[in-house]
C-alpha cells in the first residue's frame, strides 16, 4: 500500500517538473525577448518595463526550481532578478539605458535554460 502512494507521489512530481520544462521554453523565450527590448529601447521607461517583465519571469522561476530538482537554474534566476530590481531601484538620473552587464547575465541565463531543456 506504501508503495503504490510512493508511486503516485514520484509520478506526480514529474508531471509537475515536466509541466515546469514546458513553461521554462516559454519563459526563457519572453526573457530573452524582453532583454532585446530593453537593450533596443531609447527611453528609460521603455527599458525600466521590460526589464521588470524580465524581472517578473525570474521570480517565477526562482520560485519553483530549486524544489524541482533545478537548484542551479533557481539560483541563476534569483541572482538575474536581484540585479535588475538592483538597477529598478536605482534613482533615474542615475540611469543608464539597459547596462551590458546586465544584458549579459540574462543571455546566459537563457542559456543554461536551453541546455536543461534540450
Amino acid at each position: 500500500m506504501m508503495m503504490n502512494g510512493t508511486l503516485d507521489m514520484v509520478s506526480g512530481l514529474e508531471k509537475i517538473r515536466g509541466r515546469f520544462l514546458d513553461l521554462l521554453k516559454t519563459r526563457q523565450q519572453n526573457i530573452a525577448h524582453h532583454a532585446v527590448l530593453a537593450y533596443d529601447s531609447t527611453t528609460i521607461e521603455d527599458v525600466n518595463t521590460n526589464l521588470a517583465a524580465a524581472r517578473d519571469i525570474l521570480h517565477q522561476i526562482a520560485g519553483t526550481a530549486g524544489s524541482l530538482g533545478f537548484e542551479k537554474l533557481g539560483i541563476s534566476a534569483r541572482h538575474c532578478e536581484n540585479e535588475i530590481v538592483t538597477h529598478l531601484n536605482t534613482p533615474n538620473d542615475e540611469l543608464t539605458l539597459c547596462p551590458d552587464g546586465l544584458l549579459v547575465q540574462l543571455d546566459d541565463f537563457v542559456g543554461q535554460c536551453r541546455s536543461i531543456i534540450h
